[in-house]
């Protein structure tokens, strides 16, 4: 059972919206393109069974382009590296448990909530565009939104919006590049698209991993490489 979870789990890498796919050209048949979107709906059920501490190392192993490493799975969840390793094997083990549990429960639709999690980010980035990254933040994320840096807060809303008005008059754009979507956190991996005059001016990517609470709104957000957190860092008032 953890065997054939861990092919389910590298298989659905990348996951894409349903407008993204097509039905395979192969002798295979829509019943086995059926029977594949089926195991991704019971698998992610399955995960959001386990307790955040081996969820989210889980997710970010399997399911992220830039994140899988240990080290950068280290450096979101706040942890050592020894200790990635050992809710990794922790997780797969009591993945395969939940997947026996939850066989005949009904299983939400990965591939929708991926499409609309894709239409948020776009949104997002459109809004923080026309400046209105603060007022969407106020409409959908939150009240209690946070900056983590691990575990430990290091902003709030107004160093977030600060934070992404900086990057833009600093010419700094974002595109979205690949997206997770379970129904207790979101993943967004984005390149960063410097100035043209400064093609150094950022690091090539970064991945806004967001904890969803209780009414499915973004409640604390990593920022995944040091750069734009130490800016971030910088705004907060002394």
């Amino acid at each position: 059972m953890r065997n054939a979870s861990r092919s389910l789990l590298r298989a659905s890498v990348p996951v894409q919206p349903i407008d993204d796919l097509h039905l395979p050209a192969t002798d295979a048949g829509p019943e086995r393109w059926l029977e594949q979107h089926a195991m991704r709906d019971w698998i992610w059920e399955a995960i959001e069974e386990l307790s955040p501490a081996l969820r989210l190392p889980l997710v970010l192993r399997h399911f992220s382009v830039g994140v899988t490493s240990y080290e950068r799975i280290a450096d979101a969840c706040g942890v050592p590296v020894g200790t990635v390793r050992s809710r990794l094997n922790q997780g797969r083990a009591k993945l395969a448990t939940a997947l026996a549990a939850t066989a005949d429960a009904p299983h939400g639709n990965t591939a929708q909530r991926l499409h609309a999690s894709r239409a948020e980010a776009h949104e997002t980035l459109a809004a923080a565009e026309s400046r209105r990254f603060g007022a969407l933040m106020t409409e959908r994320w939150s009240p209690e939104i946070a900056l983590l840096r691990g575990n430990e807060p290091v902003g709030d809303r107004s160093v977030l919006a600060r934070g992404m008005d900086g990057d833009l008059e600093a010419g700094v754009r974002q595109r979205l590049v690949h997206a997770v979507a379970g129904r207790s956190l979101v993943l967004w991996e984005m390149d960063l698209l410097s100035p043209a005059d400064n093609p150094d001016h950022c690091p090539p990517s970064v991945a806004w991993l967001m904890t969803l609470d209780d009414a499915g709104r973004p409640h604390r957000l990593r920022l995944l490489h040091p750069r734009p957190v130490q800016a971030l860092q910088s705004l907060t008032p002394m």
